[in-house]
């Protein structure tokens, strides 16, 4: 049976949690492992804000009444959240400051993900009907395989025609840096 986009993302937020549990387990002098989650992390984040901006935000400003308001605050969350993993990405998890934002990314995201599942998706629900929803599932899986794998914070998320064609080219970028550097394995 084929998922549609509010399973697929619900389970991409079930997925980050378990990475952002295992990392509150995880001493924080085992430094080289906590760069492998929160790298882990970032990547299914990047990806997973993809999705979103290219398919399931287009989708609630259409079906949604007052969709726009609602979408211009999960963007606002987005950016937010991108900023900070950048700022991850550019700490080792030996730097004091590396627990502070990783605090502050796990608060951001799960803030983001309680505000999706109690408001956006249960809206997008109640207004699309099941096959549009299975159809930007498939959208958004598609979209997910060719993402950017680290955050791009000035990205032009409000433009998802624009993200759509940039993502793939950066995805490319980001997952050959990836495979030079070792990141995400």
């Amino acid at each position: 049976m084929a998922h549609d986009i509010i399973q697929m993302l619900t389970e991409d937020h079930r997925e980050v949690e378990q990475i952002f549990g295992q990392l509150e387990k995880t001493p924080e002098s085992n430094h080289e492992e906590r760069r492998r989650l929160i790298d882990q992390a970032i990547i299914e984040l990047v990806r997973h804000s993809v999705a979103e901006e290219e398919y399931l935000y287009p989708a609630a400003r259409r079906y949604i009444p007052d969709g726009d308001e609602i979408v211009d605050h999960e963007l606002s969350e987005h950016h937010q959240a991108e900023q900070t993993m950048k700022k991850l990405e550019r700490n080792d998890p030996s730097e004091p400051q590396f627990n502070q934002l990783l605090l502050e990314l796990m608060r951001e995201i799960r803030e983001h993900v309680r505000d999706e599942e109690n408001e956006l998706f249960p809206r997008l629900r109640t207004h699309a009907d099941r096959d549009t929803l299975v159809a930007l599932g498939d959208k958004a899986a598609g979209a997910k395989a060719s993402a950017p794998t680290r955050p791009h914070p000035s990205a032009p998320s409000e433009h998802p025609g624009l993200l759509k064609m940039l993502a793939p080219g950066v995805g490319l970028v980001d997952r050959a840096r990836d495979a030079v550097s070792g990141r995400g394995r």
